[in-house]
């Protein structure tokens, strides 16, 4: 198997880098039937572990939806840890909406993912969303609401406050990071990384601000105006902040 990735992505060459996340890099490949195919590498500096490892391909072993990323095939030889998927570009926000009411409602096991983000929705050839990286996720019993944990993992910015603070997750955990998400997409800015010039605050304080004071078209992001009507883009951001806030601090009239 071994063998096999490092002849598919020409020995993790650089050039076959797709890029990074928590667990370590991942590689574009070819096998010898001409599939294409996505290696996650396990890298030596990552927080996560062999835990994440096994949890990962337990839960896509488990779970079976149009809407969740393949996984081919994994592989432990030689102190190296490789997960191998179906290769896919990224992303839709269609599979947060699909894949999440697939995880917390419509699978025979409640997933609570944990890592919600853009970089974690791909998309295959006819542009189906699927959701991948399931190192992170939790399965929740059918009648249990929420969890505590002190092992805090996932991406810092797309973390609900109490999760990030205080380790208690739950489905509105996901459905935060699906606001923070549909905010970044809204905005052309992304979460991570933001700056005003004009302000030393965070990206959903900058966002929040600008609503409460009536200019959430300030907040469209000027390559869309032109495409998108108005009314639907201020939707957007609405409903962006239903999920990330408590639903009493706003006006629910649409």
């Amino acid at each position: 198997m071994l063998t096999t990735i490092l002849t598919a992505t020409n020995n993790f060459s650089d050039v076959n880098k797709l890029g990074e996340g928590g667990f370590g890099p991942v590689y574009k490949g070819k096998l010898i039937n001409g599939k294409e195919i996505a290696v996650k590498r396990l890298s030596m500096k990552s927080k996560q572990d062999l835990e994440e490892f096994k949890n990962e391909v337990i839960l896509i072993a488990k779970l079976q939806h149009k809407n969740l990323v393949r996984l081919l095939g994994c592989c432990l030889e030689e102190d190296e840890k490789l997960l191998v998927y179906e290769f896919m570009a990224n992303t839709s926000l269609d599979a947060f909406l699909f894949g999440l009411q697939y995880l917390h409602e419509d699978s025979w096991l409640k997933i609570i993912h944990r890592d919600m983000k853009a970089s974690n929705v791909l998309l295959d050839d006819e542009m189906n969303p699927k959701i991948s990286d399931f190192g992170t996720a939790r399965i929740f019993g059918s009648n249990q609401m929420e969890a505590n944990t002190i092992r805090i993992v996932g991406t810092y910015g797309y973390m609900a406050p109490e999760y990030a603070m205080e380790g208690l997750f739950s489905m509105k955990s996901d459905v935060y990071s699906f606001g923070i998400l549909m905010l970044e997409i809204v905005s052309g800015k992304k979460n991570n990384g933001f700056n005003h010039p004009d302000r030393t605050q965070s990206f959903l304080s900058y966002v929040w601000q600008l609503w409460n004071e009536g200019k959430g078209v300030e907040l469209i992001d000027q390559t869309i105006v032109d495409i998108c009507p108005i009314s639907e883009a201020l939707r957007l951001i609405h409903i962006a902040l239903l999920c990330v806030q408590d639903c009493k601090q706003i006006d629910k009239s649409f």
